[in-house]
């Protein structure tokens, strides 16, 4: 398997992660819990070392699940979880975001007995917060990296200033931000600011919520309980527009011998050496697929290609809800 450095922090992982939020929610129904315990130890006899995971998902089971399924693998595996929505103790989801010190440490507590382990590789704020200055939040983190319960700082959907007041105060792993072939805003300015300060990043949904697999069309249903029946981006009008995405990877795919998602992951990997996208499933076939791509280089020819295939095309619709794009920094 390869291995990538997520920037200057000296984190190695696998070149491609497993995202595990589909397991327990956002995606429909949550999966069969020991059908993705043994999926989750497939991805580790396949050589996954990075698994990431949050309070959120579930809320709390999806950390129980990685719990469970990573303990036999625990020193050969980083584990990433996550902090800042507001959240009960009986998992009812409140509705905001909430990073004050107290409660990271509340949060790292509970999530450290659901992971059991000792420490969490990387730690996330979720969402930005703000009503809590970033600089007491990379405090709070840094005091628990002190203490051995966390060793990195993570962020996810900051803007270009938060991360660098948060780096000054404690050194900034990586930043978790979807990017993707269809979602290119991490370009503009993020991708700069990350290789000056020698931060990783994550990419998430790099395959498009899936439509960029190819196997989603303007027909597609989902279950109710499936977020993107709420995304702009998921409309049947919006899935035929953006159908040139996935024309685009084919073509690409068909001469290689390679599927679209192996083609689209595989962009993202040349793009920078320290990028490191964490596709999720819950099929094994899917799994096998994705990791394919990681023997998939695309040439310069291929790599302009997909370039000048990009430079005319317009993604139609917004990527989340209206709700929680308020609350991204992007």
């Amino acid at each position: 398997m390869q291995q990538r450095k997520l920037g200057r922090s000296g984190l190695e992982v696998s070149a491609l992660g497993l995202g595990c939020m589909g397991m327990s929610s956002a995606y429909g129904p949550p999966a069969d819990r020991q059908a993705m315990v043994q999926l989750i130890r497939k991805a580790v006899d396949l050589g996954v070392t990075f698994f990431d995971t949050a309070e959120a998902y579930g809320p709390f089971t999806n950390e129980e699940l990685l719990g469970e399924a990573l303990a036999p693998h625990r020193d050969a595996v980083v584990i990433a979880t996550k902090f800042g929505f507001q959240i009960d103790a009986s998992g009812r989801r409140l509705g905001g975001v909430d990073s004050r010190p107290d409660r990271v440490r509340q949060v790292v507590e509970a999530s450290l007995r659901r992971l059991r382990t000792d420490r969490i590789d990387l730690l996330y704020q979720h969402r930005v917060d703000p009503a809590v200055p970033i600089e007491d939040v990379a405090g709070a983190v840094r005091d628990l990296i002190g203490e051995g319960k966390v060793r990195h700082l993570g962020l996810s959907e900051a803007s270009a200033a938060t991360i660098r007041r948060a780096h000054a105060v404690q050194p900034v792993a990586a930043l978790q931000s979807e990017y993707s072939l269809w979602m290119r805003e991490p370009e503009e300015e993020i991708l700069p600011v990350l290789e000056a300060l020698g931060i990783g990043l994550v990419p998430f949904s790099p395959l498009g919520a899936g439509f960029l697999t190819g196997k989603i069309d303007d027909s597609t249903t989902f279950d109710p309980t499936d977020f993107r029946n709420l995304v702009p981006r998921f409309t049947a009008e919006a899935r035929a527009a953006n159908r040139a995405f996935v024309d685009l990877l084919a073509a690409v795919a068909a001469r290689l011998r390679a599927t679209p998602a192996q083609v689209a992951l595989a962009w993202l990997l040349a793009q920078r050496p320290w990028i490191v996208p964490i596709p999720g499933t819950t099929r094994l076939h899917r799994l096998e697929e994705n990791l394919g791509a990681l023997a998939l280089e695309l040439a310069p020819g291929d790599l302009q290609e997909i370039r000048a295939g990009l430079a005319t095309l317009e993604t139609h619709g917004a990527r989340l809800p209206a709700a929680l794009l308020e609350m991204t920094g992007l």
